[in-house]
C-alpha cells in the first residue's frame, strides 16, 4: 500500500514538524514503505523565489488593488525584490554565507516599514556577529513581503500559520465550509499545484494529513478537497494535535466531504488499524479512536482491544524525503534564547510520552498526550539520536516533551557522555528543585544549551491554585542553576488566571522584571489564560471561581471556552503592556523603569520588595548528600601524580607525603593537592566516576570505598576544603 504523509501549510520554516517523521519511523517497523513532504515549506519556497514574486506582483497589478503607502513602496521596488530574493533564500539556507557582508553593508536589500525598527544593532550583534545581523535584516525583508501579501493578496497568510482565524474556536463548521467552497486564492492555487506534483509522483492509495495547530486546518481540508475531486479512490486520514484537542465531539457530517477518517491521540495504533482495514484484514468495528461517516452519520469507532504502541516500539523518527537542506533559518527577535524557535535545524525527539507531573489545572491533563506517562530508556534514546544524526547529518535536537523528566535527563546526559556523542539540545521542563546546580552542570556538559519552563503567573497564591507544584522562589533558584551552568532559560508566563487581581498581575510583572534584572532568565513570553474543555478549570469552572459563558457547540471544534471572572481584573487590559515590557526586558532595556511606563492607565503599586529575587538567590540551602546520588567526574583525566613536600614554619614536614594530581581539563591543565593515600584513592575515583567507565558510582559506594582505605573520618573528608576544591573542578552529585 502506498502511503503519503503530508504536513500542510504552515508550521515552521527552519525545521520539519515531526509528526510525519514519527509516523514514517513507525511504519518502517511494520515493513511498510511511506513517503512524506512538508507542503508548507515547499509553498513558501515557491512564493519566495524570483519567479514566485514576479507572479505575485503581476497578480497585484492585474487585480488593480488600492495600495497603502507601505505596500506601494514595496510594489515600487518590486524589481529589486525579484532580483534579490533567490540570493536571500540561499543565504537563509546557509548556502551563500559570504552574502552577509553585502547585506550588512546596506543598499542590497529593499526596505519597507519593518526596517523602521532596525536601529543600531551593534549592541546585539557586536562587530563580529555579521551573519546573525544579516539574518535578522533578511528576516525584516521577508516580513515586509509577508505584510504585502496579507494586505493585498491573502489576509489568511502568515509564515507559521494559514487561515488560523477560521479554525480557532470554530465550534461551528459553517465559516470554514463556506471558505473551503470558495474559489482558490493566490496562495491556495500554489498549494494545490505543489500537492498535485507529489500526488502524481507517488500515486498514493492513502494520504495522511497532520494538523497540529489551527493554522494548518484550512490547508489540510483544502488538500483533502483537491484529492477527493481529482483522485476519489485515495483515502484521506486526518489527525494531529488539532484533532486530539478540538474534534473529540465532532458530529458535522460536512467535514467528511474533505477527509475519510479522523483519528485521535497517538497516531501509530489507529493508523495501523486503518491500514489493516483498508487492506481487508480488519473489520471496521475494530478500528481504534477513529471517526468516519457511516450511513451519512458521523460515527466514532473504538472497538479495538489492542493497547497503544509502547514508546520503545514506535521506531526512530525518519526524516528521509524531506528537503532538509531547503529549510530557512530566520532571526525574528534579537534574543539568543527566543531565536531557537526560528533559527537552526532541530531534529525533534521525545524523551517520554505524556507528563510525569500531570496536575496543572490549566492543562489538558485528562487527554492521553498528557495523562499517559511513559518514559523511554536513555540507552534507546541515544540509539535513536545516533541513528538520526547519521541520517540527517545534523546533531541539533529539540526534545519536544510536555515536561522532560529530570531523572531521565540525567541518565540521558550520562549516556551521551559515555558514548562520546556530540549533541546540541534543548527541551521543556518544570522548574523542579531536582534541577540542582550539579545536575545543570552535567546537562550542560552533555550538550544542553537551553530550557523553557512555565513560571506562569509568578504568584505563589495562584501557582498553588494552579497545582503547579512550584513557588516563585524555587523557580528563581532553579533558573539560576541553569543560567550559572551556561544553559539559557525561557519562561512561559500567564496572565488572566481565574480570580487573578490587578495587584497580582502587577506583582507578577515585578517578579519577572527582577528575574531579568538578576539575569537568571533570558527570555519569556506572556500569553493570556485560555480555559479549555479538557483541563480541570474547564471541567469544573465553579471550583476556580469562574463561570463558563459559551460558546455554543455546533458540531465541529470544542476546546476553547469563554468564561466570566467576577473576582479577577479586566485581564485584556494588561495585554499590550505585559508584552511590551517582556520585549524590552529580553533586550536588556527598561529594567530600571517603573512598571507604570508599560501601561497607559493607572496601575497598582507593586507589593513586592525591590530586592526580593536577589535575597532569594542569596539564601542558599545547605547541601545534602543522599545515598543514591550518583557521582560523575567531568573534570578531565588525571595524567600525573607528583609528590610535594609540605613545609611548616619554614621546615619540611617529612611525616606526611602530599601528592599533586595534575588533571588535563578541557581548557587547561590544573592541579589538586591531597595527602598521598587520599590522592591515590582520588585518581581511582576519577576513573570509576567518569561517564566513559559505564559504572554507576553512588554516594553510598563513595562512602564505603573511602572508609575501606582507613583514612580520616568520611564526614570530615567531605566537609574539607580539599574536597570542596575537588568538587569545584568537576565532581558532581546527581
Amino acid at each position: 500500500m502506498k502511503i503519503l504523509l503530508v504536513t500542510p501549510p504552515f508550521t515552521q520554516l527552519n525545521t520539519p514538524y515531526p509528526a510525519t517523521a514519527y509516523l514514517k519511523g513507525f511504519l518502517n517497523t511494520l515493513g511498510m514503505s511511506s513517503y512524506q513532504f512538508d507542503l508548507g515549506l515547499e509553498v513558501v519556497l515557491q512564493i519566495f523565489s524570483s519567479d514566485g514574486l514576479k507572479k505575485m506582483f503581476d497578480y497585484v497589478e492585474e487585480i488593480d488593488v488600492e495600495l497603502s503607502e507601505n505596500a506601494f513602496r514595496i510594489f515600487a521596488q518590486r524589481q529589486r525584490y525579484i532580483h534579490t530574493i533567490d540570493d536571500v533564500m540561499n543565504f537563509l539556507q546557509n548556502k551563500n554565507q559570504t552574502l552577509a557582508i553585502t547585506i550588512c553593508s546596506g543598499g542590497f536589500l529593499p526596505q519597507a516599514s519593518r526596517f523602521n525598527q532596525a536601529m543600531d544593532f551593534d549592541w546585539a550583534f557586536g562587530t563580529m556577529g555579521i551573519h546573525d545581523k544579516a539574518r535578522h535584516l533578511v528576516t525584516l525583508y521577508l516580513e515586509d513581503l509577508g505584510d504585502f501579501i496579507t494586505e493585498n493578496i491573502d489576509t489568511h497568510f502568515g509564515f507559521s500559520r494559514y487561515a488560523e482565524r477560521l479554525a480557532r474556536t470554530a465550534t461551528h463548521f459553517d465559516e470554514l465550509y463556506t471558505s473551503l467552497l470558495s474559489a482558490n486564492a493566490f496562495i491556495t492555487d500554489i498549494l494545490i499545484s505543489v500537492l498535485d506534483k507529489h500526488l502524481v509522483k507517488y500515486q498514493p492509495e492513502v494520504v495522511c494529513l497532520t494538523a497540529p495547530f489551527p493554522g494548518n486546518v484550512f490547508s489540510a481540508f483544502k488538500c483533502g478537497q483537491h484529492i477527493k475531486s481529482t483522485y476519489p479512490e485515495v483515502k484521506i486520514i486526518f489527525g494531529g494535535g488539532y484533532a486530539n484537542t478540538e474534534l473529540r465531539s465532532i458530529y458535522d457530517e460536512r467535514v467528511f466531504e474533505f477527509v475519510d477518517y479522523i483519528t485521535l491521540d497517538d497516531g501509530e495504533a489507529p493508523l495501523q488499524h486503518l491500514l489493516e482495514h483498508l487492506e481487508g484484514k480488519r473489520d471496521k468495528s475494530l478500528l481504534k479512536r477513529t471517526f468516519c461517516l457511516s450511513s451519512g452519520v458521523v460515527t466514532y469507532i473504538n472497538g479495538s482491544q489492542a493497547f497503544d504502541i509502547p514508546q520503545r516500539e514506535v521506531g526512530t523518527p525518519d526524516y528521509s524525503d524531506l528537503l532538509l537542506d531547503k529549510y530557512i533559518s530566520v532571526i525574528e527577535v534579537i534574543n539568543p534564547m527566543h531565536r531557537l524557535w526560528s533559527d537552526g535545524r532541530w531534529n525533534k525527539l521525545t524523551l517520554a510520552h505524556g507528563c510525569y507531573w500531570g496536575k496543572c489545572s490549566f492543562c489538558d491533563v485528562t487527554l492521553d498526550y498528557i495523562k499517559r506517562y511513559e518514559p523511554v530508556s536513555a540507552e534507546l534514546l541515544c540509539d535513536r539520536i545516533a541513528e538520526i544524526i547519521a541520517q540527517t547529518g545534523q546533531n541539533g535536537f529539540h526534545f519536544v516533551d510536555e515536561a522532560a523528566p529530570p531523572a531521565l535527563m540525567r541518565d540521558l546526559a550520562i549516556e551521551i557522555l559515555r558514548r562520546g556523542l556530540t549533541v546540541v539540545w534543548w527541551t521543556n521542563i518544570r522548574f523542579e528543585k531536582s534541577f540542582t546546580k550539579d545536575l545543570c552542570i552535567l546537562l550542560r556538559a552533555s550538550g544542553c544549551i537551553a530550557v523553557s519552563g512555565g513560571l506562569e503567573v509568578a504568584s505563589d497564591r495562584l501557582l498553588e491554585k494552579m497545582k503547579k507544584g512550584v513557588t516563585v522562589a524555587q523557580v528563581a533558584r532553579v533558573a539560576q542553576a541553569f543560567t550559572d551552568s551556561g544553559i539559557m532559560v525561557h519562561a512561559y508566563l500567564m496572565y488572566g488566571f481565574p480570580t487573578q487581581t490587578a495587584q497580582e498581575t502587577i506583582d507578577s510583572l515585578e517578579m519577572v522584571r527582577q528575574l531579568f534584572q538578576e539575569e537568571v532568565i533570558q527570555s519569556g513570553f506572556w500569553h493570556q489564560f485560555a480555559m479549555t474543555a479538557h483541563s480541570p478549570v474547564g471541567m469544573d469552572p465553579a471550583s476556580f471561581g469562574v463561570k463558563q459563558i459559551g460558546p455554543d457547540f455546533g458540531g465541529f471544534a470544542e476546546n476553547d471556552f469563554f468564561h466570566e471572572d467576577r473576582h479577577g481584573a479586566d485581564h485584556e487590559l494588561f495585554s499590550e503592556g505585559l508584552k511590551h515590557s517582556i520585549y524590552n526586558f529580553m533586550q536588556g532595556t527598561g529594567l530600571d523603569a517603573g512598571l507604570d511606563v508599560w501601561f497607559d492607565f493607572d496601575i497598582p503599586i507593586t507589593s513586592i520588595d525591590a530586592d526580593y529575587i536577589e535575597r532569594v538567590l542569596l539564601d542558599e540551602t545547605a547541601l545534602v548528600y543522599r545515598s543514591h546520588d550518583q557521582l560523575v567526574w567531568l573534570g578531565g583525566d588525571a595524567i600525573e601524580m607528583i609528590l610535594t613536600p609540605v613545609k611548616k614554619s619554614g621546615k619540611v614536614v617529612k611525616s606526611v607525603e602530599y601528592a599533586e594530581i595534575i588533571v588535563c581539563g578541557k581548557l587547561e591543565n590544573y592541579s589538586i593537592y591531597f595527602d598521598r593515600p587520599t590522592a591515590e584513592w582520588i585518581i581511582l575515583l576519577m576513573e570509576e566516576a567518569s561517564p566513559m567507565s559505564g559504572i554507576k558510582y553512588t554516594f553510598e559506594k563513595l562512602k564505603l570505598s573511602y572508609e575501606a582505605t582507613g583514612l580520616i573520618d568520611f564526614d570530615d573528608f567531605i566537609a574539607s576544603d580539599a574536597f570542596d576544591l575537588f568538587r569545584s573542578h568537576g565532581l558532581v552529585f546527581v
